[in-house]
């Protein structure tokens, strides 16, 4: 029988560090995080926003975060499902709804820290890319993107989130290459294209090719279109009305807090010696005359 080299020894085992949780459990990519949090130490302090960006299954997700040491900070959220406000009832996870939940962000927190008027970004949308410029005494807002764990391949979701927050006025580092629309080989964006999927135009021509080849998948496919009373032809008109009622007005709604009418605590009042004592007895007294009954 030969020798089996141990390949771990306890020397390995004390040196082993495990990793963080959200590490362990696949939901942090760290070294992206690093890379994102970590602030140049001459800006002292300085919050270094980022533009997070997650996906459910029936809901879009956009915050501006900055990190601290007690945690990361939500400085402002907008979610799709707010998109029911502005008139848009379905479809609230596609490359559309992601764009508007983009926009929608962009203008709160321009809102929020007083730039709405100063930087109105692109008015109607045109697929073309759009890098905001400094105007005046204050800076445009810049943060950073962060996609988490989603793959970030070209015409991916996560990047129509990203063109809503620029062309609503943010400034976000990026290039044109993740877009919908980009040809590798000619290294162009086709703004055409881009601007099809921003008004849904994927949506009704799938629309319009169901309703010609199969009419009964139509019908359940588009179930929830169908019963908004929504038709290929009017999907652009739309998604253009709702783009403009968010920048009408972008705050959130402010939910009233329900009161509820206090009730005082009422501690037990404690027996005296007597009455405990009087307590014992009567106890006793009852044990006793139950035993005398049997």
């Amino acid at each position: 029988m030969g020798y089996v080299k141990i390949q771990k020894s306890s020397a390995y085992y004390s040196r082993f560090q495990v990793k963080y949780r959200r590490r362990r459990i696949g939901k942090t990519d760290y070294r992206a995080r690093l890379r994102l949090c970590t602030q140049d130490k001459n800006k002292y302090n300085t919050p270094k926003y980022r533009l997070v960006v997650r996906f459910t299954n029936k809901d879009v997700i956009c915050q501006i975060t900055n990190a601290t040491v007690a945690g990361d900070v939500v400085i402002a959220q907008a979610r799709s499902r707010e998109l029911k406000r502005y008139g848009l009832e379905v479809g609230l996870t596609n490359y559309a709804a992601a764009y508007a939940t983009g926009l929608l962000i962009a203008r709160r927190v321009l809102t929020k820290f007083e730039l709405a008027d100063t930087y109105t970004g692109v008015e109607e949308a045109t697929g073309e890319d759009y890098n905001v410029e400094e105007d005046g005494d204050k800076r445009p807002f810049r943060c950073l993107l962060d996609t988490g764990l989603k793959r970030t391949s070209t015409g991916s979701k996560v990047f129509a989130a990203l063109k809503g927050a620029t062309d609503g006025g943010l400034d976000i580092p990026h290039s044109d290459k993740r877009f919908v629309g980009y040809n590798a080989e000619d290294k162009s964006l086709d703004a055409e294209v881009l601007k099809k999927y921003i008004y849904g135009g994927h949506v009704a021509a799938y629309m319009e090719e169901l309703q010609e080849e199969s009419p009964e998948k139509y019908q359940t496919h588009f179930a929830a279109f169908i019963a908004a009373g929504l038709e290929a032809d009017g999907l652009e008109d739309l998604y253009k009305s709702v783009h403009a009622k968010i920048r009408e007005n972008p705050l959130s709604e402010t939910k009233e807090k329900k009161s509820y009418p206090s009730q005082p605590k009422k501690k037990p009042q404690k027996l005296t010696y007597d009455e405990r004592k009087q307590k014992l007895k009567k106890r006793l007294a009852d044990i006793k005359s139950g035993g005398a009954e049997e």
